[in-house]
């Protein structure tokens, strides 16, 4: 694809629902030019939620209820709420009449639709020749795409509405026959656009051969994002989110101590990822580095703030950019005999991946094996026991801790691990261990799991707040 210079640009879900308050500010504005842009959007809030499962209390959405099917149809119902929010989120979007009728239409199409399909499927599936199972990411990659279709299609009738010539672009392959790959899914739906004169609005999710929800499941639209930036050689990429990247949570350190970062690589921005506390999935960012694409992390109610650049510059001064926290688990492992003898670690390894268990970070020595964890207990305990079916002669422990990172670019000659050790144990915080591997981009503190938040205080007040950088901003918060 040969277009002219331009931006690819996302919003996420719980911005979207405020997309009518964006219109006129983020979208439109006092810019000289309305276009040379390509918007990928979310689904508004809360619908993926509903749609699949709610991402943090784990409530079941239609996927989880429809691929549990015990409770007399009770995805019929969750279905039809859906429809119901869809139609609510659309009403505080949209303020013509017949642009609501419309987008009415729409979600009524597609939500009986997709519960046709639903139907049809258990029919088949009560014949012992067809495996509800063998469906089920293909159910869950359809009721996906029904959340960013619909905010895109409501989004392009708002920006239409207020004159301007935007382009809904639906890659969700609804009612498409054909299988493409995601290049092809991408080029396709962007053939005829001209960007000097429109502005499409893209969904998050695109369908594709390779299954985006097979590897990224909830990650999938910043993966679509960044590859529509990669395939169509966008100058810059942008994610607009709620919050400005800053030094740590404001309402943890303070407001006024909190700097915004300003200006990051893609190493500290793997490294939040690690962390929990994405700027963007790491095989988003994998595809816009490898691209040469530089990201910039925005906050969408600030048009005018240029927020976070993150590429390939190094820090022109040693920093620490920012310090937050994880809780984790201490999954250790001894074995009086490990020492000197291989197969160890690649036997821990091998447990852990098989039960999809994180692993945050690692220590050893002769005889010890620590792994610290990000993962549910129970997942962890199904670890510990085929490790100790695999070495019946170790010890395994768990600990509950936190581990606590100053992360930045450059740390070299700024005894980061010194000064943190120094500062906790005056702030009344004992550290149970420290790493910092030479040339990486973070010093990590274990510590009780009750020591997060003070720990998360005492080290932004002595390694960032302490430190003065040219041109640094404190960060407004609203």
């Amino acid at each position: 694809m040969n277009f002219p210079k331009h931006t690819v640009e996302k919003i996420g879900g719980t911005s979207m629902s405020k997309v009518h308050e964006l219109r006129d500010s983020l979208l439109i504005g006092d810019r000289d030019d309305l276009y040379h842009r390509i918007f990928v959007v979310s689904a508004f809030g809360g619908i993926t939620n509903k749609l699949l499962e709610h991402k943090k209390s784990g409530q079941p959405g239609v996927y989880a209820l429809f691929s549990n099917d015990d409770n007399a149809h009770g995805w019929l119902d969750a279905l039809t709420e859906v429809g119901e929010a869809m139609r609510e989120a659309h009403r505080v979007v949209l303020e013509h009449s017949a642009d609501i009728h419309v987008a009415d239409e729409f979600v009524r199409e597609r939500v009986e639709g997709a519960r046709s399909c639903l139907f049809d499927l258990q029919r088949l599936c009560s014949y012992g020749h067809f495996k509800l199972s063998d469906h089920m990411l293909s159910i869950r990659e359809l009721l996906s795409g029904l959340g960013e279709s619909h905010s895109a299609f409501a989004t392009t009738l708002m920006l239409q509405r207020a004159g301007v010539n935007a382009r809904c672009i639906d890659l969700s392959g609804w009612r498409d026959e054909s299988e493409p790959d995601l290049r092809d899914r991408i080029r396709s739906g962007l053939e005829g656009v001209d960007l000097a004169s429109e502005l499409p609005i893209v969904t998050g999710y695109a369908q594709c051969r390779e299954g985006l929800m097979r590897e990224f499941d909830r990650g999938y639209s910043e993966v679509t994002f960044s590859n529509i930036a990669g395939e169509t050689g966008a100058a810059e990429a942008i994610i607009h989110k709620e919050f400005h990247l800053s030094s740590a949570d404001p309402k943890l350190v303070g407001e006024d101590a909190v700097r915004k970062l300003g200006h990051t690589n893609y190493d500290v921005a793997d490294q939040l990822s690690n962390m929990g506390m994405e700027a963007i999935h790491p095989k988003a960012a994998k595809i816009l580095r490898k691209a040469g694409i530089p990201l910039r992390v925005a906050n969408a109610f600030e048009p005018a703030d240029p927020g976070t650049l993150i590429d390939e510059e190094p820090a022109e001064i040693p920093q620490v950019e920012i310090v937050t926290g994880l809780g984790v688990t201490a999954f250790e492992v001894f074995e009086q005999d490990m020492v000197g003898v291989k197969g160890y670690d690649q036997g821990i390894l091998e447990v852990l991946t098989r039960h999809k268990v994180r692993i945050v970070s690692k220590a050893t020595n002769a005889n010890t094996i620590i792994h610290y964890l990000d993962a549910p207990l129970k997942a962890i305990r199904r670890v510990e026991r085929d490790v100790l079916s695999a070495f019946p002669n170790a010890q395994v422990r768990l600990n509950r801790m936190t581990l606590v990172s100053a992360i930045g670019r450059n740390l070299f000659e700024l005894d980061a691990t010194e000064r943190g050790m120094k500062a906790l144990r005056e702030g009344g915080v004992r550290t149970l261990a420290v790493q910092h591997v030479p040339g990486s981009v973070d010093v990590q503190f274990l510590l009780a799991q009750d020591q997060e938040d003070a720990a998360i205080r005492i080290l932004h007040s002595a390694l960032v707040e302490t430190q003065e950088e040219p041109g640094s901003k404190r960060l407004k918060v609203a």
